[in-house]
């Protein structure tokens, strides 16, 4: 089972996307497990603050050391082999091979949701096992972040997925995108899918899906199209 603890000042926005379709499933199977931890809990302020002015200027509002602290240091005492994870800026790019290695390696997750103008940075030096980023991009605060990240871990976990072979022909799983995928009819608004894929022969349909996903990554992801292709060379060479 994979246990995620979300620490976030606004767990409602999070609820909702694990009460429908796969992710529901799997945690009503016991594969997965969520709770949620708010750093508001946790103040020693009266009126529950948990921001302050930045030190030394500056605009807008950083949250504070104390809840966080606080916090996260009750949820490692509850659960010592919890994986804390930051979303920043500075962060590694959060890769599939990310998410497999979490998926496998780890049995708890925690993601940290920053607001405002970020996290006291004491905070992260005291706690974080990783720090990820999901792109190059603002956004109001980590529970977005969270999720994609929670989302792609748990698709790794076994039995999560109803076809865990689905998972094999995905995109980034290899370096080739995944091959363009149609249903019937075979014609729609004139446009036709290739008619391999209707006459059953798995031969001729793995090698047509094998030059579509070429194509695909060829035109939309030309970078790795070329270390594919100097993947390939380099391993016929040896031969």
């Amino acid at each position: 089972m994979m246990r995620f603890t979300f620490v976030t000042l606004f767990r409602s926005l999070m609820e909702g996307y694990f009460e429908d379709s796969i992710l529901k499933r799997a945690i009503a199977k016991g594969l997965l497990e969520v709770d949620y931890l708010n750093p508001r809990d946790f103040t020693e302020d009266r009126h529950r603050k948990v921001d302050d002015t930045m030190a030394g200027g500056g605009a807008g509002m950083v949250m504070m050391a104390q809840p966080l602290c606080d916090a996260l240091s009750s949820l490692k005492a509850e659960s010592p082999e919890v994986h804390v994870v930051f979303v920043s800026p500075v962060g590694k790019p959060f890769r599939q091979s990310d998410a497999k290695r979490l998926a496998r390696q780890k049995r708890h997750v925690a993601f940290v949701s920053g607001r405002y103008e970020g996290i006291d940075e004491r905070v992260i030096e005291l706690f974080a096992d990783e720090l990820f980023s999901i792109g190059d991009y603002v956004l109001t605060g980590g529970e977005l972040p969270s999720l994609v990240m929670a989302d792609a871990i748990s698709r790794i976990v076994p039995g999560v997925l109803g076809n865990a072979d689905s998972l094999e022909a995905e995109s980034f799983e290899s370096l080739l995108l995944e091959a363009p995928s149609f249903t019937r009819p075979k014609s729609f608004h004139n446009l036709s899918i290739p008619s391999e894929l209707l006459k059953g022969n798995h031969s001729k349909i793995n090698a047509l899906k094998k030059m579509l996903a070429l194509s695909k990554t060829k035109y939309f992801r030309p970078e790795r199209y070329l270390k594919f292709t100097q993947r390939d060379s380099d391993e016929k060479s040896i031969y």
